[in-house]
């Protein structure tokens, strides 16, 4: 994240998460929900010089980690984080930002909740941003 040292970044986005990976395999859990971020990758396209540019580095190599486990796994990629009320509206896997990007961290809760449940989300990523649908309608339109 802007403003902790790249290498905290690596040690807690990266790193920490493999090892929770790894843990959970070990203690034989299946269901692993990973919260990444919106336009996660190998493309993010976030120049070396940005202050955004290790956590982008350290989520796609967590998100890819965590795609070649044999763990039940979906990834979940919200907008950016905002500290305001969750309403329970989203739109999953929105084509633009028009509508801007913006996830409360009350809406993300309420999503890695939801897919706990479905197991129609394993093994996918599920990019969303505040929106007009509620939670469980907008992953139904998922299947």
């Amino acid at each position: 994240m802007p403003g902790r040292s790249p290498d905290r970044t690596y040690a807690v986005d990266r790193d920490a998460a493999i090892r929770s990976m790894d843990g959970a395999a070990l203690a034989g859990v299946g269901r692993y929900i990973m919260v990444s971020y919106f336009g996660a990758g190998p493309d993010h396209g976030v120049p070396a010089d940005n202050g955004f540019f290790a956590y982008a580095e350290a989520k796609a190599a967590a998100d890819a980690y965590l795609r070649g486990t044999e763990l039940d796994w979906t990834i979940l990629g919200p907008g950016a984080l905002t500290d305001g009320p969750g309403n329970g509206l989203i739109d999953v896997n929105p084509a633009d930002a028009s509508g801007g990007q913006e996830t409360a961290r009350a809406n993300v809760a309420l999503v890695a909740a939801a897919v706990l449940g479905l197991p129609s989300t394993s093994g996918r990523t599920i990019e969303f941003r505040d929106g007009t649908l509620p939670v469980a309608a907008a992953l139904e339109h998922l299947s």
